[in-house]
C-alpha cells in the first residue's frame, strides 16, 4: 500500500459568520472565533461553507469574510473557502475572487437547482481545477446540491490531480468506507468527514480528518479526539466522541416546529459560542431566526453538561 501524506489533516472547522444586531456582518466576533480555533489547535478553517451561511450572504459580503478570515488566520492554518454555486462559471468566478483575497485552496460542491448527471460532475470539478491554481476539494452535500458524490465519480479525479480532497458531509457510512479504502493509493488525497457525531469511528475506517460544524463551539474537544485517534487511542477517542454527542444535543434547545435544521442546528452553535463570550449575538441570516431567551438556557445547560464555561 502507498504511503499517505494527504495535504490537509487534523480538525478543519467550518467558521460560523457571526451577524450584529441588525443583521450585518460581525468582523470582530469573526476575528474572534478565528483566535478562539486557533487557540483549540486546529489544522486549518473552512470559511463560507454550510455552516458560515455561505447561501445566504451576498457575493460582497462572502469577499468581507474572506478577508477577515485570512487576516485573522495570519498565516498560521491553511484556510479553505467555499466557492458554492449553481454552475460552473459561478463556481469559477467565485473561487477566483477567493484566489485573489488569499484563500489557500476552494470547497466546491457539485452544480445544483438544475439537475445534473455524473458525466456533467466529472466536467464541473474538472473545468474549475483546470481555471485555477489553488488545490479543490470536493464537498459532498446531497441534502443541500441533490446529487450524490460517489466514490465512483471521486477516485478517478484524484488519481488524475483534478481534486486534492473530498468533505463528506453525505452521512452515508458504507460510501464514505469504500472512499476510504479507494483512498488508499492516492498519497496525498485528503478524505475528511463532516459527521461530527461519529469522527472516531470515521478515523478507525480511514479519514484524514474532520470538518465538524460542532468544532465552532469546542475545537479543544475535537482536536483532542483527533490527536487520540492518530496515536490509536480508541479509548480516549471513544470518550471524547461520547461527550461531544450529548454536546450535540444542543442543536435540540429549538422548539419544534418553529426552525428548520439548518437554523436551529447553526442558531444552536451561534447562541453557545455567544453563551462562550466569543461572538457578540446569535442572530441569523433571514428568514432564519435566533434562539429566544428560554431556548438559550437549555443550551447553557448543555454547556455546562460538557464541561465548557459560560461568560
Amino acid at each position: 500500500m502507498t504511503a499517505r501524506t494527504p495535504r490537509y489533516t487534523g480538525v478543519i472547522p467550518p467558521v460560523v459568520t457571526p451577524l450584529t444586531a441588525d443583521g450585518e456582518l460581525d468582523l470582530p466576533s469573526l476575528e474572534r472565533v478565528v483566535g478562539h480555533l486557533l487557540d483549540g489547535g486546529v489544522t486549518g478553517l473552512f470559511a463560507l461553507g454550510s455552516s458560515g451561511e455561505t447561501a445566504y450572504l451576498t457575493p460582497g459580503q462572502q469577499d468581507r469574510v474572506i478577508e477577515a478570515v485570512v487576516a485573522a488566520a495570519g498565516g498560521q492554518v491553511p484556510v479553505l473557502v467555499g466557492a458554492i454555486e449553481t454552475t460552473t462559471n459561478r463556481a469559477i468566478e467565485r473561487a477566483r475572487r477567493a484566489a485573489e483575497l488569499g484563500a489557500d485552496a476552494v470547497v466546491v460542491t457539485a452544480p445544483f437547482y438544475t439537475r445534473t448527471d455524473a458525466t456533467e460532475i466529472d466536467r464541473h470539478f474538472r473545468d474549475v481545477a483546470a481555471a485555477l491554481d489553488l488545490p479543490v476539494l470536493a464537498y459532498d452535500v446531497p441534502v443541500c446540491v441533490h446529487s450524490k458524490l460517489d466514490p465512483e465519480l471521486l477516485l478517478p479525479l484524484a488519481a488524475d490531480g483534478v481534486l486534492a480532497g473530498v468533505k463528506d458531509s453525505s452521512g452515508d457510512d458504507g460510501s464514505f468506507r469504500r472512499l476510504a479504502i479507494g483512498a488508499r493509493e492516492l498519497p496525498e488525497f485528503s478524505v475528511l468527514t463532516g459527521h461530527e457525531l461519529v469522527v472516531d469511528a470515521m478515523m478507525l475506517g480511514g479519514a484524514d480528518g474532520s470538518v465538524p460544524g460542532l468544532g465552532n463551539v469546542d475545537p479543544h474537544g475535537y482536536v483532542r479526539l483527533h490527536e487520540a485517534a492518530v496515536r490509536g487511542d480508541w479509548t480516549a477517542a471513544r470518550a471524547e466522541q461520547d461527550r461531544l454527542v450529548a454536546l450535540f444535543d444542543i442543536i435540540r434547545a429549538a422548539r419544534p416546529g418553529t426552525a428548520s435544521a439548518t437554523a436551529a442546528g447553526l442558531g444552536a452553535f451561534k447562541t453557545a459560542l455567544m453563551l462562550r463570550g466569543v461572538i457578540s449575538t446569535n442572530v441569523m441570516s433571514p428568514p432564519m431566526r435566533r434562539l429566544d431567551a428560554e431556548e438559550t438556557a437549555a443550551v447553557a445547560a448543555c454547556l455546562e453538561r460538557a464541561g465548557l464555561g459560560t461568560v
